[in-house]
């Protein structure tokens, strides 16, 4: 391999999180803001070896050695560079560029370019303090735009001439051709060329090295065709893989609340100066590459929306293109502004600290993807919980890890059972409220008071999903401490059985190290409970799932486990209902079919599911 351009070298490091790829040959744990783990290069019982997303790079105190991630291949797998180069790139999906003569000319002719755009961002930022750009700074005026952050931005002025910008760079040598190249430039169907941007607040775009890649253009005059206006692709610039202001807000990120993704230039440039690392897409939903870029140097960035129909649409995309790659380290937050205000309307209006509180009241995904299926769904009847539940299931079948896809399946489960629970509670509560006045209420259904008099919906398996639960605890007793509150909250109404987990629990509290080995060895000391054990253990109902086995995997029984006790738990909640329902022995008609309906969903939901452990919600 020859020479590989620096620019593909730093694309790689873009594309990859040191943390990921340091990660699978040392066993990393979070620290603040870095990584930390035990030295690769010397053997330590305490850790002295650092990852730092943001820089990209590893630091060893224990030998002095640090570095990217380049180097951290070379050093600890052996590798040559142009080894290390070939295997980064396969991770990151890209090719390694051949070194021919027409790839060097490639890149320098890009050099050439970013030349170029950064005396454009100079002449722009010259007009800007000249004569012509009194109307540019009248509005950054309007906008309390401070002299700061015009010089941090190093924002500018595109005069209203159709070839100012081609006269300043004409005059240093610079072709027409390459102007075009750069995007400064539209050639016309006769050859000619003119000016692209023209009387428009320039904002210069700079890649993650702070180098000026491209312009966003803003109308000044109210009848322009586009109010934004940004550069096109070029050999220089991808705007899905670009963030505006990433370079700033990176540097910025130790000192504040999180990294905020605002919707347009303006409210990341009002959020940058009032203290806040704020980024900002190039005019269109988030990308991969974009999400790659954020979570590279931050593991749970806050998504800023508009609290508006728009904004919610704008939230919805970002999830879509989200969903598959969210995982435990690759999470995001969500801030929905109130209606008809931007972060620059409640920075102008209230300050930073109302910006601050609305940050901290941040959602994560799981509760975003609740409240905004719930907005369109509604949760008023069966039929429309129904239908909030199908969104839930799809949405949650995108989610690629499985780690993250299981743990927000469970978390839909409760809240759709806590729901229908709501609406049997407000079924009663408003036939009570019409029973105190003395208004008719109507006799229950024929079929409701046969349900009634049946004594609820635990059905013959209560029993045999209760004993699935213990004898599962038995063959897996690390559950006990993963999933301990569970445990402990768990109600056990066969009375042998609840003496079993009672003797399973005292002996697991003392003794925290045991197998199920041990842990059976212990129940052999007291008869009764080794004889409820045998009994149930063999019991062909108990056997059938597979989380009860003794070959499941902890993963594959937690899972298993944590689905039926949700079953279990929903089975009685609603049993005990009914029963109250029964003796109360009056239910309002309309309420009744659906709260009917949802009882009929709830147990269907968990009847029909397979074997506990597998997915869906």
């Amino acid at each position: 391999m020859r020479s590989v351009p620096p620019s593909f070298l730093n694309e790689i490091k873009s594309r990859l999180r040191a943390s990921d790829v340091i990660g699978r040959h040392v066993s990393l744990k979070k620290a603040g803001r870095e990584w930390r783990g035990l030295s690769p290069f010397n053997k330590e019982r305490t850790p002295s070896f650092y990852v730092n997303d943001e820089k990209a790079a590893f630091f060893d105190f224990s030998s002095g050695n640090h570095g990217d991630i380049f180097k951290f291949l070379m050093l600890t797998q052996n590798r040559t560079f142009p080894e290390a180069v070939e295997e980064l790139a396969a991770m990151a999906g890209m090719e390694v560029p051949k070194a021919t003569p027409e790839e060097h000319k490639r890149a320098s002719e890009a050099e050439i370019l970013i030349k170029v755009l950064g005396d454009a961002a100079t002449f722009f930022a010259d007009q800007l303090r000249g004569p012509d750009g009194d109307q540019a700074r009248a509005y950054l005026r309007r906008r309390e735009v401070s002299h700061e952050s015009l010089e941090a931005f190093s924002l500018g002025y595109a005069p209203n001439s159709w070839e100012a910008l081609r006269r300043f760079f004409l005059g240093r040598g610079i072709t027409e051709e390459m102007l075009i190249r750069a995007g400064l430039l539209i050639k016309r169907d006769d050859g000619s060329t003119y000016d692209r941007f023209r009387d428009r607040l320039m904002f210069p775009i700079r890649d993650p090295r702070g180098r000026v890649i491209a312009f966003g253009g803003r109308a000044l005059q109210k009848d322009a065709q586009a109010k934004y206006l940004n550069s096109p692709e070029t050999e220089v610039f991808h705007k899905g893989r670009v963030l505006y202001n990433f370079g700033r807000a990176r540097a910025a990120l130790k000192n504040n609340q999180g990294l905020l993704v605002a919707e347009g230039y303006m409210d990341a440039l009002a959020l940058d100066a009032a203290g806040f690392a704020a980024v900002a897409p190039l005019g269109t939903a988030l990308t991969e590459q974009q999400l790659s870029l954020l979570w590279r140097v931050e593991q749970a960035p806050i998504l800023c929306f508009d609290g508006d129909r728009a904004g919610r649409a704008a939230a919805e995309r970002a999830l879509d293109r989200a969903l598959p790659l969210l995982s435990a380290k690759q999470a995001l937050r969500f801030v929905f502004l109130p209606e008809g205000q931007d972060p620059d309307d409640v920075l102008r209006k209230n300050g930073p600290q109302a910006m601050s509180a609305i940050i901290n009241a941040r959602a994560d995904a799981e509760e975003t993807m609740w409240q905004l299926a719930v907005n369109r769904h509604g949760i008023r009847s069966a039929e429309q919980t129904a239908a909030l539940e199908t969104e839930l299931r799809e949405r949650v079948a995108k989610v690629q890890d499985p780690t993250m896809r299981d743990a927000l399946s469970r978390a839909f489960k409760d809240r759709l059972y806590r729901l229908r629970g709501e609406i049997f509670t407000q079924s009663r509560s408003q036939y009570r409220t019409r029973r105190e006045r003395g208004a008719p209420v109507a006799r229950p259904s024929e079929a409701l008071r046969k349900q009634l008099g049946q004594g609820g919906v635990g059905g013959p398996n209560s029993a045999a999903r209760e004993a699935q639960l213990v004898v599962g605890l038995i063959h897996h007793p690390k559950l006990f401490h993963l999933l301990e509150n569970e445990v402990m909250n768990l109600k056990i109404e066969d009375s042998e059985l609840a003496q079993l987990l009672t003797r399973v629990i005292d002996i697991l509290v003392g003794r925290p190290d045991l197998d199920s080995e041990g842990l059976r060895a212990h129940l052999l000391s007291n008869s009764v409970a080794d004889s409820v054990y045998q009994r149930w253990s063999e019991d062909p109902l108990v056997r059938i799932p597979r989380f009860v086995r003794r070959d499941a995997d902890t993963e594959a029984a937690k899972t298993g486990w944590l689905d039926t006790y949700l079953i279990d738990r929903r089975h009685k909640v609603l049993s005990a209902e009914i029963s109250e329902a029964g003796a109360e022995a009056h239910l309002d008609s309309g309420r009744e079919q659906i709260w009917l309906k949802s009882v009929r969903q709830s147990l269907e939901s968990s009847t029909d599911e397979e074997t506990p452990g597998t997915d869906g919600l």
